[in-house]
Parts: structure tokens; sequence; C-alpha cells
């Protein structure tokens, strides 16, 4: 009996009570631990001070990023198949719309036609005559051509907006998410500025040599129409049927290039814009912030102070539940 043996009793029930109840802290605990392991996740890991540590940070969020761009344009996410939209679908219309009819009209073909003969009309074929209105035709190309170099440019700016707001760890830096989006763009702009150069290379070059072949198997078809069909050049050169049939060639000559251009249009635009932002989108941003010194990548990775305050807490929390952890396990290795 006595006093000394109470205590030595109450102190052998209130282990027993404290082991019982051990697995159920043990679970608090450890769930407790897990929300805040996943709070800090969403507010971010704390930022190193030196400059290695923020550049390090800095080129993951890009790869973070640049993977869900890649994403977005190979099909993973939405978006890339407005791309092939341009191409299957503004396009083609775009170049249906064209004004050939009122340009290959008998009107127009005839004051081409005249023009190009100058003082001394043709005697037989108007070898100048097409070829003016060949070349002049084919500049209405160039509308539908920079349209579709603008139109993909347009795509790609909104699936580099798209891809910031996706990156969920780029949330926290806002001032790095603007500099990132205008890097990005200033790309994009050097894109699009080469795929305008050859898609107008693309028609100048159908322009600058025509198809003779096509010409040469003109004659043929009309021997095949038969002789009423081929009436002789003397009395069919100025007659409205003569410019109808002009008018008629070229039109097949010009329709044979719109089917070449609609083929190879969207070739020059994936491999100069489509194909470079996949390549090379962030090229330009990692030259600008290679040069940045300590306090500039500092500047990038600014943060809300009622966020970096939050953060602080939430860590301290973890430590201490860390440590209770720890001192509970070893406790409970020591029974």
């Amino acid at each position: 009996m006595g006093s000394e043996y109470l205590a030595k009793l109450l102190s052998q029930e209130l282990e027993a009570v404290i082991r019982a109840r051990i697995p159920s802290i043990t679970s608090l605990i450890n769930k407790t631990i897990d929300e805040l392991e996943s709070e800090m996740n969403h507010l971010g890991r704390p930022i190193g001070s030196d400059a290695g540590a923020q550049l390090y940070l800095i080129l993951e969020l890009c790869r973070a990023f640049d993977k869900i761009f890649k994403e977005h344009l190979d099909g993973g996410r939405s978006g890339g198949d407005r791309i092939y939209g341009v191409f299957n679908n503004q396009l083609p219309a775009a170049l249906q719309k064209l004004p050939f009819d009122r340009y290959l009209s008998l009107q127009n073909v005839k004051r081409v036609v005249s023009e190009a003969d100058g003082y001394q009309p043709h005697l037989i074929a108007p070898e100048q005559g097409y070829r003016r209105l060949i070349e002049s035709g084919l500049k209405y190309f160039r509308g539908p051509a920079e349209a579709s170099v603008d139109a993909v440019h347009n795509v790609l700016k909104e699936l580099v907006r798209r891809s910031i707001g996706e990156t969920e760890e780029l949330r926290r830096f806002p001032t790095l998410q603007r500099e990132l989006v205008g890097a990005c763009y200033h790309s994009l702009e050097r894109f699009s500025e080469d795929g305008r150069k050859t898609t107008v290379r693309l028609v100048d070059m159908e322009s600058t040599y025509l198809t003779v072949e096509f010409f040469r198997k003109l004659p043929q078809e009309v021997d095949r129409a038969g002789p009423e069909n081929h009436p002789t050049p003397s009395a069919d050169r100025y007659t409205d049927a003569h410019f109808r049939r002009i008018a008629s060639n070229v039109s097949s000559y010009i329709g044979m290039v719109s089917d070449t251009l609609k083929n190879t249009i969207p070739k020059a635009v994936v491999h100069c814009q489509v194909r470079e932002a996949k390549r090379s989108l962030l090229n330009y941003f990692y030259t600008q912030v290679g040069s940045k010194d300590a306090k500039q990548l500092a500047l990038l990775l600014d943060e809300d102070p009622t966020l970096m305050e939050r953060r602080q807490q939430c860590f301290k929390r973890l430590e201490l539940y860390k440590s209770a952890r720890d001192e509970i396990d070893m406790v409970a290795w020591s029974r």
C-alpha cells in the first residue's frame, strides 16, 4: 500500500491507456500530415534564395508548361484540332470565294488580252494575254495563304494562354506568367512571319513559271472535239467564243493551281509555325532568363505576401506534426 505504490499503479494504468490509444492518435496525425502535405503542394514549396535554385525552379515551370502545350497540339488535350479545321474548312472555303468569275468575265478577258497584245493584235494564240491573265489571277491566292497563316497563329496564341492557365505550378507566379506569355508571343510572331513569307513565295512560284504541259494538251483536246468545234483562227480570232475559250482555259489552269496550293499551303504553315512552336517555342525565353541575375530572377518569382504567410504557417504545423509522429513511433517501438 502507500503513495509510492499508488503512483506506480496509476502510471502503469496511464501507460496502458496511452498505448491503447496510440494507433488512433497515429492515424489522426498521419491524416493531418497528408492534408498539410496536400496544402503545401497546392501552395507550392518555398523558393530558394540563391540564383541557381531560382533558375532551376523557373526551368521546371517552363518544362511543365511546354509539356501541356505540346499535349494540346498532339491531341492529348483539346484545341490542336482547330489547326486542322483551318486547313480542312477555312482554306478551301476562302479559295472557293475568290472572285474568278468576275475576273474571267468576257469583258475583262477581252480587255486584258487587248492590252497584252499592244498595238499589234495576236496572230493565232494570245500567249501574252494568257500569261497576263494567269499571273494576275494567281495573285488572288495570296489572301487565303496569308489568312491561313494568321488563323493558325491565333490558334497557337490561344493554346499558349490555355496552357499557361492549365499549368498549376505557374499560378502562384503572376509576373512569371506575363513574362512567359510575352516571350511565347514573340516567338510565335517570328514563326508567323516565316510562314507568311513561305506561303506567299509558294503563290509567287506558281506565277513565275507556268506549267507548259497543261497548255500543250489543249490543242489535242480541241482536236478530239471534232472539226466542227474547232474553227480556223482567222474566223475565230476575235469572236466572243474565242475569248470564252481563253477564259475557260485560264480557269482550268487556275483550278489546277488552286488544288496544288490547297495541299502545299498547309504543309508550309505546319513546317514554319506548328513544327517550330513544338521545337523552339521557349528558346527566346530561355535566352532572356539566362542573362538575369539573382535579383531579377527573384522578381520573376514574386508572390502574394498573404500566400507566403499561409505557406509559412502550414510549414510550421507540418514540422510539428511530423515531430509528434516521430516521438509516438519511439514510444510504440519501446513497448
